[in-house]
């Protein structure tokens, strides 16, 4: 097996995990992060997001020495042999991707790599981002050295993020060279899996068609459950009769509250804007926007129809992250819920196994947080539950 010297640039969920992975299978990794506090804490083995079985994998590698983590950039790109940008693209309000993160990190390879270098962009980027990315450090390199950008777009799911990667379905890479290719091929050797080998471009595309499929087959059924209800059909009867035929599957098809999270919401309005951007109208993927975005409120509009009035009353709230086993609670429906709870005057009461300390970030004092879900719902009026409770 090729061993290499790999840097990975950000640590949240793509970096951190893509790091670990690639030290459990035998790579000398170095994980670069802004966060001094953020960079102490794993060095001394806490993982700073939940994630099953990251912590341990963590230990274990920084302990047999091959996985370390730094603010050092400069020291972990210069002769690396080959650089993961993993950091975050998050939304802008037009929908677009914001690429602060990822220009910043291409400056800092840039001025500090010393020898030939393939730079593989892991994040969700717009379609054509690999080819600005390596024009733009081709155009700012400080040492006479080659460089090569690659897609290597990341297919995890959170909450089992380390067993989708170590275990991925497929691993997609894109390329414009057969050098690089080859090189990424022998990365992934060890990990014994399908490989994609496609252009950049295509690469960049499967990400986002791969997400926004997922994201059209939640709103889907989110829309069939909204008319079963109407005709007294059973959706989960429905679901079930559906997910024997092959053609459709048996994942996605659980109706509920919509999707959130940091992909699916963010993944889909990029799509959209891209195609505006190219003049085209992606209808499939702005019907399902616009289906998930009135699904998120449906528990409290339910609620609303028994209820004369929130005021005063204890809400009890069991779930507060976007899904069960991940302590991430962006874009999740229980924000808009809780938004109109608090307008109506609730008093809320809300329990969550392991995402209270972020979601305080949101609403650190308008609502009380509980240690089990038995204080949450003791004399409540009225509960609402966000995310399967096991």
């Amino acid at each position: 097996m090729s061993q290499f010297k790999i840097a990975v640039a950000g640590t949240g969920y793509v970096g951190l995990v893509a790091g670990v992975c690639f030290a459990e299978k035998g790579h000398n990794v170095i994980c670069v992060d802004i966060d001094e506090k953020k960079v102490e804490l794993m060095k001394s083995g806490k993982c700073p997001i939940y994630e099953e079985n990251l912590e341990e994998l963590m230990i274990k590698n920084y302990n047999e020495g091959r996985l370390d983590y730094t603010v050092d950039y400069k020291s972990a790109y210069k002769d690396a042999d080959v650089i993961f940008i993993g950091v975050g693209t998050p939304e802008q309000a037009d929908g677009s991707a914001n690429l602060t993160y990822v220009s910043t990190v291409c400056n800092q390879i840039a001025e500090t790599i010393e020898k030939d270098c393939l730079i593989v962009v892991k994040s969700t980027v717009p379609v054509g981002t690999n080819d600005k990315v390596e024009q733009f450090i081709k155009d700012s390199l400080v040492h006479n050295v080659n460089i090569e950008v690659a897609s290597n777009p990341e297919f995890l799911s959170q909450g089992h993020a380390v067993r989708d990667t170590l275990q991925a379905k497929r691993i997609v890479i894109g390329t414009q060279s057969k050098k690089a290719e080859e090189i990424l091929r022998k990365i992934y050797e060890p990990f014994n899996l399908p490989i994609v080998s496609v252009t950049r471009r295509s690469a960049e595309m499967i990400k986002y068609a791969s997400n926004d499929f997922l994201a059209l087959k939640i709103s889907y059924m989110n829309d069939i459950a909204n008319l079963c209800e109407l005709v007294g059909a059973d959706i989960e009867d429905v679901a079930k009769g559906m997910s024997y035929d092959p053609r459709i599957g048996a994942n996605f098809l659980s109706a509920g509250i919509g999707y959130g999270g940091s992909c699916f919401p963010k993944d889909t309005k990029a799509l959209k804007y891209l195609a505006q951007k190219h003049g085209y109208k992606l209808k499939t993927v702005e019907a399902a926007v616009d289906v998930n975005e009135k699904q998120k409120t449906k528990l409290f509009e339910k609620a609303s129809e028994r209820l004369i009035t929130f005021n005063k009353l204890k809400v009890a709230i069991l779930g507060l992250t976007f899904k069960e086993g991940t302590d991430d609670a962006r874009e999740a429906p229980s924000i808009k819920n809780i938004e109109l709870l608090l307008q109506n005057g609730a008093n809320i009461y809300a329990y969550d196994p392991v995402g209270i300390e972020n979601y305080k970030k949101i609403y650190p004092n308008e609502i009380t947080y509980v240690n089990n879900y038995e204080d949450a719902i003791k004399d409540a009026n009225v509960c609402f539950i966000f995310t399967r409770m096991e």
